[in-house]
C-alpha cells in the first residue's frame, strides 16, 4: 500500500510534466511508471531521483545496460524493494538477460549476502592486501 497519494493529473504541474517528457524521451516509450507517478507528490523530489537515476542508468558509462540493469536488480533484492526488484529485471530481460542469467544472479546475491552475514558475525581482520 502507497503511503503518499498518487496525484491526479500530475502532469498539471509544469515540473512534473518536464521530468515525464524527459523520461519518456530519454527511454523511447510513453510509459511512465508508478514510481514516477507517485514521486509526482513532490515535484522537487521527482527531479532529483529522476536526476540521478538518469545519470547512472541512462548514460553511457564502461558497464553495458544490461549489466547495469542486473547490478540494480541485485541491490534491489539485498534491500528488499519489491517495486525495483520487478522493474529491473524486466529491464534487464528486455536488454537480453536470459532466464539462465537471471537464475545466475539469484544465486550470487543469495551467496554473497550469506556470507555478508556470516562475516558480518565473526567480523575477521581485513587482509593487507585487500587494502591497497
Amino acid at each position: 500500500m502507497a503511503t503518499v497519494p498518487k496525484p491526479d493529473n500530475p502532469e498539471a504541474d509544469a515540473r512534473v510534466k518536464a521530468v515525464f517528457d524527459d523520461i519518456r524521451t530519454t527511454r523511447g516509450s510513453d510509459f511512465v511508471g508508478n514510481v514516477w507517478q507517485y514521486l509526482a507528490f513532490d515535484p522537487g523530489l521527482l527531479e532529483e531521483v529522476w536526476r540521478d537515476v538518469k545519470a547512472v542508468m541512462a548514460v553511457p558509462s564502461l558497464i553495458d545496460p544490461k549489466t547495469k540493469e542486473m547490478i540494480y536488480a541485485a541491490v534491489s533484492i539485498a534491500n528488499a524493494c519489491d517495486y525495483c526488484t520487478h522493474s529491473h529485471l524486466a529491464a534487464a530481460r528486455a536488454k537480453g538477460m536470459t532466464m539462465a542469467e537471471q537464475a545466475e544472479l539469484i544465486r550470487l546475491v543469495a551467496t554473497a549476502g550469506k556470507t555478508n552475514h556470516i562475516l558480518n558475525a565473526i567480523r575477521p581482520p581485513i587482509d593487507p592486501a585487500f587494502l591497497a
